[in-house]
């Protein structure tokens, strides 16, 4: 095993405060690597990263042309949103449309990260509910698959179809045989992947094209949707939503619990998988905006690189007191 890499760093004054270390691999068409940083063979939990995986068979199965399912609900089956009310509003319309409802979700309530919705609980006294969930969106994609298989209410479960049609197309894009899984903060498995193995699936979305077959239309049909709906797959503020907003349909990106990230980036024909080992969003939301700067895909100066790849550290009053910045040189930056 290769020693992970100083890939982010926090400087207070003169000082490096702290010091954020990773791994990232770029693969292309073929599954070769292009560039790698730290190990690129270390096993991962992918977690909410791989979201575009998961919804697989909800479209290869011919279940989301069944719903009638828009663009706008394959971009929330790829979705760890803020809980806004133009996530839960669309995934609770997407659940009536099945003759099914809030209560037939099985990924838990959880208070939503958007201001708003929050406030608007609070001010209310009300509860938060398994729409406000940030993978709810998934689950109701869980939700038709298992209706068009016939299959049983507990799709969560790791031997239900759904998640066993997950589970093969999981292995067959990353083309390696999982070690195993694990329960993620939803409920679903989380099946574990080298790096190698994610980037290489996400280099399969950036090259897949329409009419090559159905594995190839539903991955180039899930990455068109969340390009066109940067805001469905995140929300106002969050790195995934900024990022893809700033590459203007030149990519798709998605985080991940526990400092994961991905990219699919179609016109390169290259696919990006990173972990920061530490866990940190603010480590791993740098790296993936230092690697589409490197790419040549995002401009250093523009605002989502500003904001998640360089920000300024201010304190209390407003003082700027340092910087979160990718390491000198380890991106060629």
């Amino acid at each position: 095993m290769m020693a992970a890499v100083e890939m982010i760093e926090i400087r207070r004054g003169a000082f490096v405060e702290s010091v954020h270390r990773g791994h990232a691999v770029i693969c292309d068409a073929s599954g070769d690597i292009v560039a790698a940083w730290g190990d690129p063979e270390k096993v991962i939990l992918p977690r909410s990263s791989a979201k575009m995986i998961q919804a697989l068979p909800l479209v290869e199965s011919g279940a989301a042309d069944a719903a009638g399912l828009t663009s706008e609900q394959l971009a929330l089956a790829c979705a760890s949103h803020n809980g806004a009310a133009i996530h839960t509003g669309r995934v609770a319309r997407w659940l009536g449309d099945l003759g099914l409802a809030e209560g037939d979700l099985r990924c838990g309530a959880q208070i939503p990260d958007d201001p708003e919705a929050s406030a608007e609980l609070i001010r209310s006294a009300g509860a938060p509910c398994q729409l406000h969930n940030n993978c709810s969106g998934k689950h109701a994609g869980f939700l038709t698959l298992s209706r068009h298989l016939g299959a049983g209410p507990e799709y969560v479960a790791p031997d239900h179809p759904v998640q066993r049609a997950i589970r093969a197309a999981w292995e067959e894009v990353t083309q390696e045989t999982s070690p195993g899984f694990a329960i993620d903060g939803c409920s679903a498995p989380n099946f574990a992947s080298s790096l190698h193995g994610m980037a290489r699936a996400m280099a399969g979305f950036a090259t897949a094209r329409a009419g090559n077959g159905p594995r190839q239309d539903a991955q180039a049909r899930l990455v068109a949707a969340m390009m066109a709906h940067p805001d469905l797959v995140a929300g106002e503020g969050r790195a995934c939503t900024d990022l893809m907003r700033a590459l203007g349909g030149a990519g798709a990106v998605k985080t991940g619990a526990e400092a994961c990230f991905v990219a699919i980036l179609p016109g390169l024909g290259l696919g990006v998988a990173l972990k920061i080992e530490d866990g940190s969003f603010r480590a791993s939301n740098a790296a993936i905006a230092a690697i589409l700067v490197q790419l040549g895909l995002l401009d250093a100066d523009h605002p989502a690189a500003l904001r998640h790849m360089t920000p300024r550290i201010l304190n209390r009053r407003g003082v700027d007191t340092g910087q979160l910045r990718p390491v000198p040189g380890v991106f060629g930056l």
